[in-house]
């Protein structure tokens, strides 16, 4: 083992290496893929050497998705502390479905989920686990939605139509999940939204009635903390008393912005959270841990273990259900992604985390200035967000961010928003600075310069 930890060490100085050097990985085309690289299987295996030099040509063409040129997804960046949980979580290699297996990893888990409880505003008695990742966390709050509006689904499924509502700027998850949930994708009700991409509770009201009136059964409204394009943070002081009303279970998928709930300066974004019966949260976007660290907390406990337990002597043979964490997850064997959230936590403490958030909507604000003090950029985005959308020169989005990406230049993504395309850079990069949010803009500005007339216009 001792050898295998040498070659790590070996790759890992190779990485980092390749960051600084060539922050963006050479571009090979699909096309070309398995002619550059040798990724074959096959009956003999490889001496030492040969395999360290084809891990070092795999990892030198990766995306480097903790460069200072990354703004393409919702992540980036890496955190020592958090890297640290995660490389011992591996080598500890504990499943997280029993204490007997576990141990104290157990109580680091229950600690995250119990104080994430409280800073979502939920009663001391709340619970919660985590997933593998945004999607499967919107799924667990749908499950529990729909076994609370009629407990008898587990046994008999489903006999009538149940509605699901969210705007039309969710992720794409929740109609995933209606799917996969026998709910059926025709059974999701779009609700408009303002200009910024916020649902509009007025339309959610309308389309409840509807529903009702039609003898369907409305039971769950999803609302979104950070909008997959614009970043948007829907109501839920408008939405919760509608959800109140109704008898709709009401869940914030916080999974890109939830994070807030840690800022003091920002967390007015989720005002009104309290009063939600559930709320993902994923720590590998804002507060910048590996992937994946998704978390969804609840204020129904009861709920959780209704909706996802399952005898198995053969599995809980020791200590009580509380913990026993498989009695309240989606799944048996669950890698420890607790750890990682943990040791961040522990070495910085809350308020180090709301540094990490604030620094986001910091460098936001800088970018949002560069663009609005500049006449060849026209900004679509708005305070508050962490997702800085705009246009250069006119130029097309997509073969701007295509091009930069195949020549090596930078990583950055596309987006729409009624029928507007534009580059979304995105500043959840957990290592960038003012200089580096500038330098994006020099990049993008010197390459258009010189590639000018082979990137079309919109």
């Amino acid at each position: 083992m001792q050898k295998d930890l040498n070659i790590f060490t070996e790759l890992v100085e190779q990485l980092l290496s390749e960051e600084t050097k060539h922050p963006v990985a050479e571009h090979i085309p699909t096309s070309e893929l398995y002619n550059e690289l040798d990724l074959s299987l096959n009956a003999e295996g490889t001496i030492d050497d040969t395999l360290i030099e084809n891990l070092k040509k795999i990892i030198k063409s990766t995306p480097k998705t903790a460069s200072k040129s990354f703004f393409n997804q919702l992540f980036g960046g890496r955190i020592g502390k958090a890297t640290l949980g995660d490389l011992l979580a591996v080598m500890l290699n504990n499943s997280m479905y029993t204490y007997k297996v576990a141990g104290p990893q157990v109580g680091i888990e229950k600690q995250v989920l119990k104080n994430i409880s409280k800073l979502a505003g939920y009663p001391e008695n709340s619970d919660g686990t985590f997933a593998p990742g945004g999607s499967m966390s919107n799924m667990m709050a749908l499950i529990m939605a729909r076994d609370a509006k009629n407990e008898s689904i587990r046994a008999k499924g489903l006999t009538s139509k149940m509605i699901i509502y969210t705007s039309a700027e969710s992720h794409y998850s929740i109609a995933k999940n209606a799917a996969l949930t026998g709910i059926g994708r025709e059974q999701v009700r779009l609700v408009d939204t303002n200009e910024k991409g916020e649902m509009l509770a007025s339309h959610l009201e309308t389309l409840i009635k509807e529903d009702l009136k039609n003898s369907h059964i409305p039971f769950f409204v999803n609302a979104t903390a950070g909008t997959t394009v614009l970043g948007a943070f829907d109501d839920i002081t408008t939405l919760s008393p509608i959800c109140k009303t109704y008898n709709l279970w009401l869940h914030v998928d916080g999974a890109y912005c939830g994070s807030v709930i840690f800022s003091q300066k920002y967390r007015h974004l989720v005002k009104g959270l309290e009063h939600s019966d559930s709320f993902s949260v994923n720590a590998h976007k804002m507060l910048g841990t590996p992937l994946s660290c998704s978390i969804i907390v609840t204020k129904h406990p009861e709920q959780l273990h209704h909706s996802f337990s399952n005898e198995a002597d053969y599995l809980y043979q020791t200590d009580g259900d509380d913990f026993n964490l498989g009695k309240t997850s989606m799944q048996c064997g669950r890698r420890n992604d607790a750890l990682k959230i943990w040791t961040l936590w522990k070495s910085v403490g809350t308020k180090g985390l709301e540094k990490i958030v604030d620094k986001q909507f910091e460098m936001a604000q800088v970018a949002r200035d560069y663009i609005e003090n500049n006449k060849d950029y026209k900004l679509y985005s708005f305070d508050d967000s962490i997702s800085v959308c705009f246009n250069y020169k006119d130029i097309d989005p997509k073969k701007l961010c295509t091009a930069l990406y195949e020549d090596a230049k930078l990583m950055v993504g596309f987006g729409s928003y009624k029928n507007e395309q534009f580059v979304r850079m995105v500043t959840i990069n957990s290592v960038l600075e003012k200089a580096d949010i500038l330098a994006f803009f020099k990049t993008l500005e010197a390459y258009v310069d010189e590639k000018m007339l082979k990137i079309p216009t919109t």
